[in-house]
């Protein structure tokens, strides 16, 4: 009797997929003993039922052959760390002498426009990350004048003194109010003169003007 190929997929009814499992899991687990024995081979198998039950084999030490496969893991993840390293530093002397304008004899268009793309982006970093940088200083001096500017005030008031600014302030206001009085001053002495030279001599005289302008002529004679 020929006995019919088998579908990879999951089995959908609970029992036969229970029956199947458990004829398996054995079948799994002969085969990883004959493997160690015949081979000598270090072989370690671990099966979780859906149930989540464990089932197991090691032809050692089941935690031995883990930690094997762990170190086994990260010695071929430092391997794989070390070539990329060094292949990435075989190819940035290249890259380098590319971004400096160096050896582009060998180099095509689409090389060429991209070098030129790379340089313009790098530019546009370099500018963001410079303004940044200015932006965080000022910040900080402002941050610094504030509280030096605290402190000082602080100081005055614990010494009973005023501030420095505002003595500074009153300081320049003594001159302005000076001005402003010197200004007050000159403004009464010119209108005092003003006043007199609007003072003019006048003489009463009842009578006729003939009469008037004779009188005149013998005064002056």
């Amino acid at each position: 009797m020929v006995r019919g190929k088998t579908q990879m997929k999951r089995i959908e009814n609970a029992t036969s997929r229970q029956v199947t499992f458990s004829k398996r899991r054995n079948g799994l687990l002969k085969k990883a003993f004959e493997l160690s024995v015949l081979c000598d081979a270090e072989v370690g198998l671990i099966v979780f039922s859906p149930r989540g039950k464990l089932y197991e084999f090691c032809s050692t030490s089941l935690p031995k052959t883990i930690d094997r496969y762990q170190r086994h893991n990260r010695d071929k993840d430092t391997e794989g760390n070390n070539k990329v390293i060094e292949n990435a530093q075989s190819i940035e002397p290249i890259v380098s002498r590319k971004l400096l304008g160096e050896d582009l004899g060998s180099c095509s268009t689409d090389e060429l426009h991209e070098t030129e793309n790379q340089l313009e982006r790098s530019l546009s970093l370099i500018r963001a990350q410079k303004a940044q940088l200015y932006k965080d200083k000022i910040e900080q001096l402002k941050e610094k004048e504030r509280v030096l500017a605290e402190e000082n005030a602080a100081l005055h008031e614990k010494c009973g003194q005023r501030p420095l600014d505002l003595i500074t302030q009153d300081l320049q206001a003594i001159p302005n109010s000076q001005n402003s009085q010197n200004s007050e001053v000159e403004n009464e002495t010119a209108a005092e003169s003003q006043d007199s030279e609007n003072d003019v001599e006048t003489e009463l005289f009842i009578g006729r003007p003939d009469s008037r302008s004779v009188k005149n002529s013998c005064r002056k004679c």
